[in-house]
């Protein structure tokens, strides 16, 4: 294969929508604009990011120069894009943590974990069955980059120990059960 920049390459492109009527059309316009051609999207409208927008994977082709153009018009459309073309995540990881989930900020430990490590937050479940002012425990899927596993659970220690929370951690890979 040739290492052209014209050459069309297969890229993905994971975004995160508003819930409102009309976004998923705004977000694919600066696509079909800019020369991409659609491949798939898988739009997630049953799950929420943290931030309680709706995450939509769009699979494209385009060169290498219109990628870099149709992403530059994602983001000034005012679309989040979350994940672009060589950032592809291709480990997971689920943890637990466990303690004052809210009363120590999920946002800030949301942000952190996203601004320090390698990796995004796929999926959050909250479990606070005494309310929010008491222990609570969320389970949350990491997706990581190959090969940062082991630099994200350090980073998410810690998080975790700054602000007083019990991490429960994946068993590694060859582990006994």
């Amino acid at each position: 294969m040739s290492d052209s920049t014209d050459e069309v390459r297969a890229y993905t492109v994971r975004l995160e929508l508003v819930d409102e009527p009309g976004e998923l059309l705004r977000a694919l316009h600066p696509i079909a604009d800019n020369g991409g051609n659609l491949l798939s999207i898988f739009h997630e409208r049953g799950n929420l990011t943290p931030r309680g927008h709706i995450p939509v994977e769009v699979d494209l082709e385009a060169t290498p120069e219109r990628f870099d153009e149709i992403v530059d018009a994602l983001r000034e459309a005012g679309i989040n894009v979350i994940q672009a073309g060589a950032q592809h995540y291709s480990e997971s990881l689920t943890i637990v943590l466990s303690g004052h989930i809210v009363d120590s900020d999920l946002s800030n430990t949301l942000s952190r974990i996203r601004e320090t490590t390698e990796a995004t937050v796929t999926d959050l479940s909250l479990s606070a069955p005494e309310g929010t002012e008491d222990v609570s425990s969320a389970r949350l899927r990491l997706a990581t980059e190959e090969g940062e596993t082991g630099s994200t659970l350090a980073a998410v220690r810690d998080i975790a120990a700054e602000k007083d929370l019990r991490l429960v951690e994946p068993l590694a890979v060859g582990d006994a059960a």
